[in-house]
């Protein structure tokens, strides 16, 4: 895997999405250190989409109700009403 700094990999962003447009994966560096990694995002079909969404929505379906609006949820975050 190939590593840049984050200055030479801001002059050469474009270079490196081609790099990895051809799957390589390319790590940025910010002192030495690795902070971020560029790779080609995953090819998904429009069922494998809709079978990720459903999932989602099951697991979320799981959880407790809010018991409030979502309006409300808003309005209370930023009012700063304690709960």
């Amino acid at each position: 895997m190939a590593s840049y700094g984050v200055a030479e990999a801001k002059n050469k962003f474009t270079h490196l999405l081609e790099r990895v447009e051809k799957g390589e994966s390319i790590t940025i560096t910010r002192h030495g250190k690795p902070v971020a990694e560029l790779r080609s995002a995953p090819r998904l079909t429009l069922e494998e989409r809709q079978a990720l969404y459903d999932a989602f929505v099951r697991e979320r379906l799981k959880g407790p109700p809010l018991g409030i609006s979502a309006a409300e949820l808003i309005r209370s975050m930023r009012d700063g009403d304690p709960e």
